[in-house]
């Protein structure tokens, strides 16, 4: 009995290790067509907004944007950035605002492969398909997957999506500012509006808007251009 259990659970391994190679190396190549999370808002009853867009068509501002705002070593790290989990893991132990410390290569691995929420299984999963990605796709593709899949509002995924959504105009023609509001609601899609924004959406979507001169003179964002 346990040699039999054995068996089929090397079979499964195999065959989720071949099936994990195989969607990895396709869409290395061809867009995602859809994601769990746009099936969430389906079962909701929501509309799904998406327009694929290549990484060479969307305003450079917007990946310096996020950058800015999620992962600042992103062309440097290997996918992980321990030192921010670390931060995170301690900042949210003090009681402040929750965060999560993931990079842009792991949100792009949760966002393609997985579904939302916590867990230990998820984050295992999520680790694995990051090991994957950065393997196979490099940066400049994992980016544009990220600016093409990412929820930027209820419904809304992408930047294009967003850019029409908030600013009525194609992502190609983002400003700073425009960038910078968009990635300040990457975290909260669902609670955080890039039009008119108030609060903490407004300051923090202003500062990343100033970082984003910063990302561009520093070369934070050298393995994109």
């Amino acid at each position: 009995m346990a040699r039999r259990a054995l068996r089929l659970s090397l079979k499964l391994l195999i065959w989720f290790v071949a099936l994990s190679l195989l969607l990895v190396v396709a869409f290395r190549f061809v867009p995602p067509p859809f994601t769990l999370t746009m099936l969430g808002d389906l079962m909701s009853g929501r509309s799904i907004t998406k327009e694929w867009t290549p990484l060479d068509q969307i305003d450079p501002d917007m990946a310096r944007a996020a950058i800015a705002g999620e992962d600042a070593k992103f062309c440097s790290h290997n996918g992980f950035d321990f030192k921010a989990l670390a931060n995170a893991a301690y900042r949210n132990a003090q009681g402040g605002r929750l965060r999560g410390g993931s990079t842009i290569s792991q949100q792009t691995a949760k966002n393609v492969f997985l579904w939302q929420g916590g867990g230990y299984v998820r984050k295992a999963f999520e680790a694995w398909f990051t090991v994957l990605i950065e393997a196979v796709w490099g940066k400049r593709r994992i980016m544009e997957v990220y600016l093409n899949v990412a929820e930027t509002g209820i419904g809304t995924y992408g930047a294009e999506a967003g850019a029409i959504r908030y600013f009525n105009h194609s992502a190609a023609k983002l400003t700073p500012t425009e960038a910078g509001r968009i990635a300040a609601v990457l975290p909260l899609p669902k609670k955080r509006e890039a039009v008119d924004p108030r609060g903490f959406v407004r300051r923090h979507g202003n500062a990343i808007a100033r970082h984003v001169g910063v990302v561009r003179r520093e070369g934070l964002d050298a393995c994109v251009r």
